[in-house]
């Protein structure tokens, strides 16, 4: 016998062993325990998270196994939209080559190559760990029968109307080129300034000094806007001031939401590129300026000087200008939130687009009251109150991409912008009695990867058929995961397992 232990000799064919006599598959016993496999993603490799997350579960399915239960541990991975798709075109670039070089269709090709040859490396390295998961049942994302589920259930809460395409303010990649989440966007505080621009006012002569941290959006402002119980500034409220380098007339407005004691208690509004700024220009009417193309460079809408020039390069060259022409009062240290996209590294600009979204509030209720009422239990309890947080506050969620990799939206248009939801071309013509000489062309943005994932207890056993599994292990026991996707996915999870199931999705779901 070897005294040195060499787990790579043993290791291997020991798992492989289970394998060939099918121990992990589930036994038809009447007692069932089940838990999926949070799917990581397909770009990935494990690290310490995961090690310790699929200890935890082997350790509940062995022991519910030993116990003489029918354990199911549902294994797959996640296509990962944005991830992959980086990865590969980052690969295409070392031969200079980029995904408008090669259209749509090749680049799908090149990923789904580069997913069979090493997108799985996650899965082995989840074997060679000794998971015992039913790897029979192994699924992905973008299989036939989950990318189905993913059709019904966008073309069902499409015609609820809980599915609609709307232009409103989102957060844009400009590295990327594609909306993102809140959820995708870390907030870093750094040490920045805030610049004190003077704005004339029309037919006086004096000015109104305004503080703001983003000096470069004043070519999209349409207003500025004061507390009217400001007294030093109420007397200008309904004048007309210049806007500095464009000189564009803008009203001076009230608002009674305006922080007396930011900066001057003035600020400008720019609806186009800026959240809060968004909802003011709602509640007064007032027109959105946009000054920026989709690659981050401003458009027409700006001083020519900076037309084309990417808006992060081009503050200090404009605060210059506008000190020069005497915009410019001061400039004062100040700490400041800057917005950054998780996948991308790069500053996310705010900006009006035209999306697909999905109404939250509704489909929130039902999760809230299955916590409340603990149809389903959070372990440890405190983590309810992050879930609760979020729900209770819950926006509507921006479900549209612009990229190329992932679940297509299924909604096809005519030349007059008509929108038609349904599972092909050939079903949306039925459906909508579309004759064959009018041209459709079908959407092309992908659906938010998250969208997948959160059908993923239920598509994983074969729904929307109404199959043995699903009648058997959902819902499934409990949910392992982390606290930093229990907005992502655990809680999307819930809403989607309530609303086309009429049940949660897991019992217990362990933090």
């Amino acid at each position: 016998m070897d005294v040195k232990y060499s787990p790579k000799d043993i290791e291997n064919k020991i798992y492989n062993k289970w394998l060939d006599n099918n121990c992990f598959s589930p036994k038809d016993l009447k007692s069932n325990y089940s838990i999926v496999l949070p799917p990581p993603n397909v770009t990935g490799t494990l690290h310490m998270g995961h090690a310790f997350q699929h200890t935890i579960i082997d350790i509940l399915i062995r022991y519910n196994r030993m116990l003489g239960k029918s354990v199911l541990w549902q294994p797959g991975t996640d296509h990962a939209g944005i991830a992959t798709q980086l990865v590969v075109e980052n690969n295409l670039a070392k031969k200079n080559i980029t995904r408008g070089d090669i259209g749509r269709e090749r680049l799908v090709e090149e990923i789904w190559k580069w997913k069979e040859e090493s997108g799985n490396t996650i899965i082995q390295q989840t074997k060679r760990l000794g998971s015992s998961a039913d790897w029979s049942r192994n699924r992905f994302t973008m299989d036939e029968g989950l990318s189905k589920a993913v059709r019904k259930v966008f073309i069902d809460l499409y015609q609820e109307k809980l599915i609609y395409k709307g232009t409103r303010l989102i957060n844009w990649d400009i590295k990327l080129q594609t909306a993102i989440s809140d959820l995708e966007v870390t907030n870093i505080e750094k040490e920045g300034y805030l610049y004190y621009l003077k704005y004339k006012i029309k037919n006086m002569n004096e000015h109104i000094v305004v503080a703001t941290t983003r000096p470069e959006t004043l070519f999209g402002d349409v207003a500025i806007c004061i507390n009217p119980n400001d007294k030093r500034f109420n007397h200008l409220i309904d004048k007309k001031v210049i806007v500095p380098l464009i000189n564009r007339e803008i009203p001076i407005i009230e608002d009674e939401r305006i922080d007396v004691d930011f900066g001057t208690g003035c600020v400008k509004v720019t609806p186009g590129h800026d959240f809060n700024d968004f909802n003011l220009g709602k509640k007064y009417k007032l027109d959105s300026i946009n000054i920026l193309n989709k690659d981050g460079t401003f458009n027409d809408n700006v001083d020519p000087e900076f037309v084309g020039k990417n808006i992060h390069e081009s503050r200090d060259k404009i605060v210059n200008k506008l000190k020069s022409q005497g915009f410019l009062e001061k400039i004062a240290k100040y700490k400041t939130t800057v917005p950054i996209g998780e996948r991308s590294g790069e500053i996310i600009e705010p900006l009006i687009t035209s999306q697909w979204f999905m109404n939250m509030k509704e489909l929130a209720r039902p999760a809230i009251e299955a916590i409340e009422n603990s149809t389903t239990k959070i372990i440890p309890k405190n983590w309810e109150k992050i879930y609760f947080n979020w729900l209770n506050n819950i926006e509507d969620w921006c479900l549209s991409r612009q990229i190329w990799w992932g679940h297509r939206i299924p909604a096809w248009y005519d030349d007059e912008d008509n929108i038609y939801v349904g599972e092909d071309e050939s079903e949306v013509r039925r459906k909508y009695n579309i004759a064959n000489d009018i041209v459709l062309y079908q959407d092309n943005d992908v659906l938010d990867t998250w969208f997948s994932s959160a059908l993923w207890p239920f598509s994983t056993m074969g729904w929307p058929k109404d199959t043995d599994e699903l009648k058997k292990y959902y819902p499934t026991t409990v949910l392992v995961t982390g606290f930093d996707i229990i907005f992502f996915w655990v809680a999307r999870m819930m809403m989607m397992g309530l609303k086309f199931l009429d049940k949660v999705p897991f019992k217990t779901i362990y933090i």
